[in-house]
C-alpha cells in the first residue's frame, strides 16, 4: 500500500509558467523516501499541494488511502511536517512553542520532553527560540513535527543549518523513528550523500516532471550500465585498438579511454597486456556509481 499516492498532477504560478507536468508520485507505507531534484525543480510545490498549503490545480492526491480533497482535516492530523524555514515563536521557550501545539493536538504532557530529548533540545531551559541558532531552530520545527506522533513526517531539507554532527543525528533519529515507530517518511534534500545513506526508495524530479521513482537498489542496478573503467596511457590511439581486439569495447573521452565495467581480473589482463605491448599505463580507476553520479546522470538526460 501506498501512504501516498498522486496522479497526474500538475500546477502553474501563472499561464505558460508550468512547475509541475503530470506527477504521479508514489510513496510506499513504511519507507523512508527521498525526493530529489535541483533547485526549481518542483520539490517543495509538490509537497505543499500534498498538505494542502497550496490550491490543487489538476490532478488527485490520496494519502492513507483517502482523497485529500474529502478527508483534509483527518489526514493532516496524522502528518507531521516542516517545509522550507521553522515556523516557530520567537518570544517563546521550546517548551512554551510546544505546549501550544501541544494544545491544539490534544498529546499528553509527557511527549513535549520526550520529543525535546529526541531532537537534542533538552537542556535548552528558559533560552527564548529567537535566540536560538538556526540549527536549534530546525531541530525545534522537526520536535513540533513529532509532537502527536504522526504517521507520515514530511520534511523539506531537514539538515538545514545543522553541523556534521547534527546531521549524522537526525539521521540516525529519522532511521530510528521509521524502525521503531513504523512511520513513513518522505523527505527532500540537496545533500544527496546524506540522502544515500538515509533512504530505501527515491524519486527524481527535474524541470517539473518526475524521472525516477522506485527503490534505491532498483536505482543503482538500473545504473550499472552506465559505469566505466577509465585508463589513462602515454598512447590512447594504440591502447583503445588494442582493448578493442581483446573483445572488450573502448572509447576515447577526452584524454582517457573508457571501457564499460569488467571483472577485476578482466581489467588485470588488458592492463598487463598494454604494458607488454610497450604502452605506458599512468592510472585506472573505476567510476563510482553513487547517487550523486546517478543523480546528474538522469537529470542530464
Amino acid at each position: 500500500m501506498n501512504c501516498i499516492e498522486t496522479e497526474q498532477l500538475d500546477y502553474q504560478f501563472s499561464p505558460g509558467q508550468q512547475i509541475l507536468k503530470n506527477i504521479n508520485l508514489q510513496v510506499p507505507e513504511g519507507a523512508i523516501f527521498g525526493f530529489l531534484g535541483p533547485n526549481g525543480a518542483g520539490k517543495t510545490t509538490t509537497l505543499r499541494l500534498i498538505l494542502a498549503l497550496l490550491r490543487k490545480q489538476k490532478g488527485r492526491i490520496s494519502i492513507f488511502g483517502k482523497q485529500l480533497d474529502h478527508h483534509r482535516t483527518s489526514i493532516l492530523a496524522n502528518i507531521g511536517s516542516l517545509i522550507e524555514s521553522p515556523s516557530i515563536y520567537s518570544h517563546l521557550t521550546a517548551k512554551e512553542n510546544l505546549e501550544i501545539l501541544r494544545r491544539v493536538y490534544q498529546c499528553p504532557k509527557e511527549r513535549i520532553p520526550h520529543v525535546l530529548k529526541q531532537v537534542g533540545l533538552s537542556s535548552t531551559g528558559d533560552k527564548k527560540a529567537g535566540k536560538f541558532s538556526l540549527g536549534m531552530k530546525q531541530r525545534l520545527s522537526i520536535a513540533i513535527a513529532l509532537l502527536h506522533q504522526p504517521r507520515l513526517l514530511i520534511l523539506d531539507e531537514p539538515t538545514n543549518g545543522l553541523d556534521p554532527n547534527g546531521i549524522i543525528e537526525m539521521r540516525e533519529l529519522l532511521k530510528k523513528l521509521n524502525r521503531e515507530e513504523g512511520m513513513s517518511i518522505l523527505v527532500s534534500s540537496h545533500l544527496l550523500s546524506e540522502i544515500e545513506k538515509l533512504v530505501n526508495h527515491i524519486g527524481i524530479i527535474h524541470n517539473g516532471s518526475l524521472l525516477f521513482q522506485g527503490t534505491l537498489h532498483s536505482l543503482q542496478e538500473k545504473q550499472q550500465q552506465s559505469v566505466y573503467t577509465y585508463f589513462e596511457t602515454n598512447n590512447n590511439t594504440n591502447a583503445a585498438a588494442l582493448i578493442n581486439n581483446a573483445g572488450v569495447g573502448a572509447t576515447i573521452e577526452k584524454d582517457l579511454i573508457a571501457v564499460p565495467l569488467i571483472a577485476k581480473s578482466r581489467l588485470a589482463e588488458l592492463n598487463k597486456s598494454l604494458v607488454s605491448n610497450g604502452i605506458d599505463v599512468y592510472q585506472m580507476h573505476t567510476a563510482k556509481n553513487d547517487l550523486e553520479s546517478i543523480f546528474m546522470d538522469i537529470i542530464k538526460d
